[in-house]
């Protein structure tokens, strides 16, 4: 397993990549969440991540979060909380989960899902912060939300206002950004233009629904976080260039 040293070694320098990219958008650094993603790693990798200066750990399956959070809790005590971001998208059956484990979800995008969120969430008294996944590139493999001609579809664009409308209807659902995935092996000027229009497509949001908060923009993986930070993403869920290849 990757040790301490060579974790936070690789650490800083995706924090150095992270502050250049932010300079370069004539952003702070510090508006930026580094989302190391853990899935399919074990508890004791968490555990050493932790000692190098991660705090915002990232998990595709409520199951494997469920599991690995209280290794981590008993590994590090209470005293050095770890922050848990659910990235991958919950069958509605696995949302109790998902409400007990999650600190954040950024992949919300079906109803049923989020009035099962809601009910486990009340029943446990959290509240949850998520991400409502948008398809900006119109790719059919990619889950979400179809925005992918939302500057022209009235439609696509009524369906997010009633999406949003819907969650904060929905006790313990907090509806505090998007979240969309560029193509694999784009061109930098198609991903680009993917997150780039995520953002717009964010404040175009806010200025139609002044109850909406200020969205955060979750966007963004190891190949492409730089653009994503630059175009205005948030938080970004890097895991290869943190811990190489993925677990086993």
């Amino acid at each position: 397993m990757i040790g301490t040293i060579e974790l936070a070694r690789r650490y800083e320098s995706v924090l150095e990549r992270v502050e250049d990219a932010a300079a370069r958008s004539g952003r702070s650094a510090n508006e930026i969440t580094v989302v190391a993603v853990t899935k399919t790693w074990p508890a004791e990798l968490v555990v050493a991540a932790y000692e190098g200066g991660m705090r915002h750990f990232g998990e595709n399956r409520p199951e494997e979060l469920a599991e690995k959070r209280p290794k981590v809790e008993d590994a590090l005590g209470s005293e050095r909380p770890v922050i848990w971001h659910l990235i991958g998208p919950v069958q509605s059956r696995k949302a109790r989960l998902a409400a007990a484990c999650a600190d954040y979800f950024h992949a919300l995008s079906r109803e049923k899902t989020a009035t099962r969120l809601s009910a486990a969430l009340t029943q446990v008294n959290r509240v949850l912060p998520c991400f409502v996944e948008v398809n900006v590139s119109g790719e059919a493999s990619k889950l979400g939300l179809d925005l992918s001609n939302w500057e022209s579809d009235a439609t696509q664009r009524e369906n997010l206002r009633s999406y949003f409308r819907t969650i904060s209807d929905l006790p313990g659902l907090a509806a505090s950004g998007l979240m969309t995935m560029a193509p694999w092996d784009a061109k930098p000027s198609v991903l680009r233009g993917v997150f780039r229009r995520t953002r717009e497509l964010a404040q175009w949001l806010e200025s139609e629904m002044p109850a909406v908060p200020r969205l955060m923009l979750s966007m963004g993986m190891t190949d492409d976080f730089e653009i994503a930070i630059e175009e205005g993403a948030t938080h970004v869920r890097v895991g290869r260039a943190l811990f190489g290849e993925r677990g086993k």
